[in-house]
């Protein structure tokens, strides 16, 4: 197990080969050195001494016996891989019995292992005979599908060694044979490729009889079973190693066989057949079975072509003693031996479809019984039932057309020239509108309403939710004339209108089918108009004034084209860049709508509510009033007024927008100019430690008593070290000294106080890590003008400064420190105190020594 040497390996003999066919002697070598591909030399030996017979690498190597056979290639070396040849001996003879030697050169840095093998073969002579049933080698048989029939061949070997048989019967497909049954040199049965359900049915038998024979039995023979059959016989022997060699084959043709398919086909192709007629179908059998037989006849419909039996509807049956299925309408005869006919009365339209047969063959069996032997279905043939339309036309017209917008309109779609119609047709109407475009644009139509079968009402997507509030009304004021109302006439009503009467036809099962569309002409529904104007003209009614005082301005509208106008009106301001409220630079302040309701817009300041007001002078005049006016109201003030006409159902609808010349309101003051500044002695803090403020305004120009001046101070905060997020407001404290603070999640406190006309003070009690970052102040002056009124100065923002809370670590750590101390101390103690107490009460324990002499050795019981 643990050498390692050059193995050359022949096959374990003795070999047992027939006279006269082909013999391979495999020859390999393993476990060697050097070059991968490896050389062989064959050699040959009757008695004692070996003749050379063929060799690899040397070409010389044959001796002057084999030459001729060498050159002929009759016998060869066949390399199947670098170390392994097959030595190839065609037409083997008895002379060629002997000893052959399989040799390999060394190529090994080492001499280690065999370099040679030995094998023993033996030529029998030839003793296996394969024949047919009959003297002649072949025959033909004529089947009808559905038939039995049965092959026989004989075999047998007079081999003087201990040999098996192998038999397989074979039929031929093309240029090629394909296994049907086999008999194996082991003695077992087995079904080739396609055939394993038949042999576990029992259609396909292999048996044995006496003299050798070997029959195959088919039954349930298909048009797939034609062709030729052959009997294939090899024998074969059990070597030394255990395993079975096949040393010979031969095969014989036994018979050919040809099977007549057993076709069912429908006499007619497509089929248009025209409703209330009948439909005549016929199903023929192709087959030349003359022997008793009979056949079951079913008949189906189906949708699709592609149906499978079990999709499709049965209509009618037949079995194979005559007896049909029951039914009413539809009905099956026998015509002649091999034709049925289906006869389909009174066919609908719903017939139409596809109609195929399905037939089966069943012949009688020895003991009475009857057997299906074959069963086919046809293809399925398109039948085509043609409604019975009406004759009739469509005639739409206008009754009721607008002049001008709002009014009604109303369209009658009539059916005139009525012919052939029978009791069973039903009418009913599609509405459709198609937009009116000057020139070639192609507008799609939509489907305004329509009506099914049982005149039930579906409308669509356009108007929907006007006909479901009754602007639009569908009615049938008789069998032939259907109404379309349109209550208010809008401008996207106009266009062309058209209908479809569409002819429903009852089936026999109580369904209506729609049979036939008729459209009619387009009816245009259009009236001239013309553009709506509109004109505002603002006018300011007193050209100068001082803050204060009261600013009045009118309006006044002139309309063309709109019937019975109304406005609505809406006051706004254009604001100076700097006292923007709105993004876009407007401010919507005060609306009168056309009902005459007034609505403050943006008007926020609580402190004057009642401080505009907007009313309605006369039917296109309005007047706007601004008391007590702020320099902060200064800007640019329109009227936007919109102009209504009365529309359906009560409704007012949008004509027109218009918009006024501006009027602006300009203060000219010299009075003071306001500055604002943030201070802070300790910008830097620990927690818990307070935090001081300070908002600082000064002022340059016209200097003002205190009692003519005060301030609303807010406070914000920014929490990040960038002004990249949302300031929060902190506190506030107004002009008169009202405090107001927003809602905290920590227990840090604020307060705010004036400390002197002109500075105000923000302290952050228990100041947190969450109050820290960018804290600044805003202020909105007011100063009493001359007159006494109060006015609001613009808001004034300080630049911000940035608030630091630190961590005092030595406070932090303080008390934990000393309270772990003193917990560690007193537990020492305490341990201390149990454990002097246990050793000293509960665990003392009295020790009885033995008192020992004091003496110059120790005694011996202490070793």
């Amino acid at each position: 197990a643990f050498c390692r040497g050059r193995i050359v390996r022949v096959p374990k003999g003795p070999l047992i080969r027939v006279v006269g066919t082909e013999v391979a002697i495999p020859c390999s070598v393993s476990d060697y050195d050097g070059p991968s591909e490896q050389n062989f030399d064959w050699e040959f030996s009757r008695d004692t001494d070996f003749v050379r017979i063929v060799s690899t690498w040397d070409s010389t190597f044959t001796s002057e016996e084999y030459q001729k056979r060498v050159g002929r290639g009759d016998i060869k070396l066949r390399r199947s891989s670098n170390d392994a040849v097959e030595l190839v001996i065609r037409n083997i003879q008895p002379a060629d019995q002997g000893r052959y030697k399989c040799s390999t050169p060394s190529t090994d840095a080492t001499v280690q292992g065999n370099y040679d093998a030995e094998v023993q073969v033996k030529v029998i002579s030839d003793g296996l005979s394969v024949s047919g049933s009959k003297a002649r080698s072949s025959a033909s048989l004529r089947l009808s599908e559905g038939d039995s029939f049965k092959l026989r061949c004989s075999a047998a070997t007079t081999s003087p060694e201990h040999t098996h048989l192998h038999v397989t019967w074979q039929a031929r497909s093309g240029s090629s044979w394909r296994d049907i049954l086999s008999l194996t040199h082991e003695g077992k049965f087995q079904p080739g490729p396609g055939y394993e359900e038949r042999y576990r049915s029992g259609d396909v038998r292999l048996d044995t009889g006496a003299n050798d024979t070997y029959g195959l039995s088919v039954s349930q023979a298909s048009s797939a079973d034609g062709g030729a059959y052959r009997c294939l016989v090899s024998e074969w022997v059990r070597g030394a190693d255990g395993s079975w060699q096949k040393i010979q084959e031969k095969s014989v043709e036994i018979a050919t066989v040809s099977v007549q398919r057993t076709d069912v086909v429908i006499s007619t192709s497509n089929v248009s057949v025209t409703e209330r007629d009948s439909l005549d179908l016929t199903c023929n059998i192709t087959t030349d079975r003359s022997g008793i037989f009979q056949a079951e006849v079913m008949w189906y419909f189906s949708v699709s072509p592609d149906d499978t039996l079990s999709d499709a509807q049965l209509l009618l049956s037949m079995d194979h003693d005559s007896v049909v299925s029951d039914s009413t309408l539809i009905s099956l005869s026998h015509v002649d031996r091999n034709s049925y006919r289906l006869l389909v009365r009174d066919v609908d339209v719903e017939d139409s479809g596809y109609y195929f047969c399905e037939a089966a063959i069943w012949v009688p069996l020895h003991n009475g019984s009857w057997h299906k032997v074959v069963e086919r279905t046809s293809a399925p043939v398109s039948v085509v039932v043609t409604a019975l339309e009406p004759d009739y036309d469509v005639f739409l017209n206008a009754s009721r057309t607008p002049k001008f917008s709002d009014d009604p309109t109303e369209l009658n779609c009539r059916i005139t020239n009525v012919q052939d119609t029978e009791a069973n047709i039903r009418f009913t109407v599609s509405w459709y509108y198609r937009q009116h475009l000057p020139g070639d644009d192609v507008v799609a139509q939509e489907l305004l309403a329509s009506m099914d079968a049982d005149w039930t009402l579906l409308p669509g997507d356009r108007g929907r939710e006007r006909i479901q509030n009754g602007e639009i009304i569908f009615s049938k004021k008789s069998a032939d004339t259907f109404s379309l109302r349109i209550q208010w006439t809008s401008e996207s009503d106009r266009g062309d209108y058209f209908c479809v009467i569409s002819a429903w036809s009852r089936h026999r099962n109580n369904s209506w089918v729609k049979s036939k569309d008729v459209t009619s002409a387009p009816v245009n529904i259009f009236w001239a108009t013309q553009d709506y104007a509109l004109t505002v003209e603002a006018v300011k009614l007193k050209p100068f004034f001082v803050a204060g005082h009261t600013f009045e301005m009118t309006c006044k509208v002139s309309s063309k084209n709109i019937k019975t106008p109304r406005y609505s009106v809406l006051i706004t301001a254009e604001k100076p860049l700097a006292d923007q409220s709105s993004p876009n630079g407007t401010t919507r302040i005060i609306s009168l709508s056309q009902d005459s309701v007034v609505r403050l817009e943006d008007w926020t300041d609580q402190t004057r509510v009642d401080g505009v007001v907007l009313e309605k002078v006369q039917e296109n005049e309005f007047r706007y009033r601004m008391y007590q006016t702020q320099i902060s109201d200064a800007g640019l003030y329109r009227c936007v007024v919109t102009a209504w006409s009365p529309g359906g159902g009560g409704m007012w609808r949008e004509a027109v927008n218009g918009l006024s010349n501006p009027i602006q309101i300009d203060f000219q003051t010299s009075g003071p100019v306001f500055n604002v500044s943030v201070h802070s002695d300790s910008p830097t803090i620990y927690q818990g430690e307070v935090a001081d403020m300070l908002c600082i305004i000064t002022m340059e120009g016209m200097p003002l008593e205190p009692d003519d001046m005060s301030f609303d101070v807010s406070w914000f905060a920014v929490r990040s070290f960038a002004l990249d997020r949302e300031p929060i407001l902190l506190a506030s404290l107004d002009r008169r000294g009202i405090v107001s603070q927003s809602r905290r999640n920590g227990s840090s406190d604020l307060s705010v106080e004036r400390i002197s006309p002109l500075e105000f003070r923000l302290r952050v009690h228990g100041c947190e890590d969450h109050d820290f970052g960018n804290h600044y102040c805003v202020v909105t002056p007011w100063v009493r003008s001359a007159t006494g009124v109060w006015q609001r100065e613009p808001d004034i923002r300080a630049k911000p400064i940035f608030l630091s809370v630190k961590m005092d670590v030595l406070n932090a750590f303080k008390y934990p420190l000393l309270i772990g101390i003193g917990l560690a101390t007193a537990i020492g103690l305490l341990s201390c105190l149990i454990g002097y107490c246990t050793s000293r009460w509960c665990c003392k324990k009295e020790v009885q020594e033995t008192r020992r002499e004091r003496r110059r050795l120790m005694s011996m019981e202490m070793d």
